[in-house]
């Protein structure tokens, strides 16, 4: 009697997809103190993250430009790019793919807007915030996007 082989790991493994965002910290001074712009949205599991704008880029804009018109589009502050901070690099899952994603973090300096989420198409942010800079390790949700507030904070200070 022969019976079939075992099935392969490799067959039920998802097909990889790779994804380029950009986005980053978007910089006012008021008051005498440095605050930034960062958006609430909610996780599949239904719990508040706290984040740095970024998104997809659109057909034919650069880096930079995806990142001032996502940094307005989710929380209402139009900016101008002045320095890059650095790349995030991540793995996710979907039921239907694995993402490598890349996000491209830039320092911007805010030139007007109001804080609001309205303007966002993807609807993804419930709630938008000024923080202040030094507060922004408390409050981001995720390791390496204090790394890249971290990084605007020494950019700022004249120490990176």
């Amino acid at each position: 009697m022969t019976t079939a082989p075992p099935p392969r790991r490799w067959q039920h493994h998802l097909p990889s997809v790779q994804e380029t965002s950009a986005g980053g910290v978007i910089i006012d001074i008021h008051e005498g103190a440095a605050r930034i712009a960062i958006i609430a949205r909610r996780n599949r599991a239904g719990r508040v993250e706290w984040c740095l704008p970024k998104g997809h880029m659109e057909p034919g804009e650069t880096l930079e430009e995806a990142a001032e018109r996502e940094v307005a589009e989710e929380t209402g502050i139009v900016g101008r790019v002045l320095v890059t901070l650095g790349t995030v690099d991540y793995w996710f899952s979907t039921p239907q793919h694995r993402i490598h994603k890349r996000v491209h973090h830039y320092l911007l300096e805010a030139t007007g807007g109001e804080l609001s989420v309205e303007g966002d198409p993807d609807q993804e942010a419930f709630d938008a915030i000024w923080c202040p800079l030094t507060e922004a390790h408390r409050v981001l949700t995720f390791p390496n996007e204090r790394r890249i507030a971290e990084v605007a904070w020494a950019r700022l200070a004249g120490t990176a």
